[in-house]
């Protein structure tokens, strides 16, 4: 590791990356609170003005959090002719002059439901007024109510209910889409509460969806999400992103474990919703998810969710480019999963950087240095680095691992149809399998890149017991590969095929609609000569 000093010209340039949050973006992940984590049913009119009013006292606004969702718990019924009113013991002035109090504060109000007649509350908390509340047979009457009449801005809808509609996941919040556009409001964000990945259908119509089951504030939980999301980022796009579930922070965890917590739902664009009580948020905590270097991972334009650059026993390192697609500044974590102090290296070509490179640390805001090579620090137990790193040139992508193929009928729970998988010995330990033997069941490398036009070498390292065929759409052309056998299951080898890509970039789709193809490890291109 070389280093030298940094001057005081590029302190000052990296200053002005880090400008203050002061309006969100519609198209990047949402920030704010939410009720559920620390007060479940238990909330009332009081406590979401009071925690309105500390969404500005305590700095929370003007570092980018905006939305104050009221989850579970306020609901009274249905009158004669379906409409919803109010718990009236609890919210005395009805959700309206609520969402106007909220905005009043220059804030946006969210709101909840459920995609079937009863709420989780009703289910899991006792709650007889959860019961027949929820969409179930009232999308247009309820959406009406929500986005019209109360002036919502935001509407998360769980799906304890859902089962009993006995509709499909898909048709029953793609008719709660539908509904939401009739009312004419183009700006409502749309989360859909399935506790798992739902498919690739949703990428397409909500703002976010949730990943995994509810959070709690055990870092064993917290842990098992980041590794639920590893390779989940093909789905994300700008304005529409993986729902990792609401923040933990100021309810116990310590500050390195806070740190990691927040940091990674940052660097993978997660949605920030913090979940405990604002009126009484430890100053340690403020000051971690206040963070604006750290906000800006989340926040950046690209609206991309950082990838697994390396995975060893006991740690990880995430990264992702921002602010320039193929551009020379990445963000990169760090992240030490070990009960020990542990030092942690992040080779530059693993990132397509080179030259010499101007490394940041964002929790303590300032320059590291500059490096050729490699950087390494020692990072605390649980704990997680932030750096941004500048490079003086970026090389183009060579290998794209297969667990980050767009997956078209990737679901968690179905492994007949094209899904990742550990595999010992595969190039990042992960390789996609069953692909095929349906025309949906393909796969996509979606934005390959190259900065020359050509001829190129595509290599796709595989694994096959048996004979087996691959299509390979580039573009506009079609490529076979007949016969693909490795010799065994844990045996890789590999087949080549001469491609022509477009200068910029290129979508490569790997397929075989008759018959199952070989399970894909990567992909690797080079120029050919």
């Amino acid at each position: 590791m070389r280093k030298k000093k940094v001057t005081y010209c590029c302190l000052l340039l990296w200053a002005s990356f880090f400008t203050t949050v002061t309006a969100q973006n519609t198209n990047t992940p949402m920030m704010g609170w939410s009720s559920w984590n620390t007060f479940r049913v238990h909330i009332n009119e009081k406590l979401i003005q009071e925690t309105a009013d500390a969404m500005v006292t305590r700095g929370l606004k003007d570092a980018g959090y905006k939305y104050v969702n009221i989850d579970d718990g306020y609901f009274g019924g249905r009158d004669s002719n379906g409409y919803l009113f109010t718990n009236k013991k609890k919210f005395p002035n009805g959700m309206k002059a609520l969402a106007d109090y909220i905005h009043s504060k220059g804030l946006k109000a969210g709101i909840y439901s459920d995609a079937g007649s009863n709420t989780c509350g009703s289910i899991y908390d006792a709650d007889t007024l959860g019961v027949g509340v929820g969409l179930w047979q009232h999308d247009d009457i309820d959406c009406k109510t929500f986005f019209q009449d109360w002036g919502y801005d935001f509407i998360k809808i769980d799906w304890c209910g859902g089962e009993a509609t006995g509709q499909s996941e898909q048709q029953r919040y793609t008719d709660i889409y539908k509904a939401i556009n009739r009312t004419g409001r183009t700006d409502v964000r749309y989360n859909i509460c399935r506790w798992q990945f739902p498919g690739t259908w949703a990428t397409r119509l909500a703002s976010s969806w949730r990943i995994h089951t509810d959070i709690n504030p055990r870092f064993k939980t917290i842990d098992q999400i980041i590794e639920k999301n590893l390779y989940l980022s093909p789905y994300v796009s700008l304005g529409h992103y993986n729902d990792m579930d609401m923040l933990e922070v100021g309810r116990g965890l310590s500050e390195d474990k806070e740190k990691t917590h927040f940091g990674i739902w940052a660097i993978m664009s997660s949605p920030l919703m913090i979940g405990c009580d604002l009126r009484t948020i430890p100053e340690k905590t403020l000051s971690i998810i206040t963070n604006q270097e750290v906000i800006a991972l989340n926040q950046d334009s690209l609206g991309m969710q950082a990838e697994v650059i390396e995975r060893g026993k006991d740690y990880l390192i995430l990264s992702k480019t921002i602010q320039k697609r193929e551009g020379k500044l990445r963000a990169v974590a760090l992240y030490n999963r070990s009960n020990v102090i542990k030092k942690i290296r992040v080779d530059f070509d693993k990132l397509y950087l080179s030259g010499k490179v101007q490394v940041r640390d964002l929790w303590n805001h300032q320059e590291t240095g500059t490096f050729t090579e490699y950087y390494e620090t020692l990072v605390p137990a649980h704990g997680t680095a932030l750096i941004r790193l500048e490079g003086s040139k970026r090389h183009d992508r060579i290998c794209y691992e297969a667990e980050y193929a767009f997956m078209q009928e990737y679901l968690p729970d179905n492994k007949q149809m094209a899904h990742f998988a550990y595999k010992a010995g595969a190039s990042g330990d992960y390789i996609m399998k069953r692909l095929g033997n349906s025309p949906s069941n393909w796969a996509e490398f979606r934005k390959v890149y190259v900065s020359k036009g050509g001829e190129y070498q595509l290599k796709i390292t595989y694994f096959s017991g048996d004979k087996r065929d691959i299509q390979i759409a580039v573009n506009e052309s079609e490529y076979k590969q007949s016969g693909l056998c490795s010799g065994a299951w844990d045996q890789a080898a590999i087949t080549t095929v001469k491609v022509k890509l477009h200068k910029g970039y290129n979508t490569i789709r790997l397929y075989n609609s008759n018959g199952w193809a070989p399970d894909i490890d990567k992909m690797e291109i080079s120029k050919s000569r």
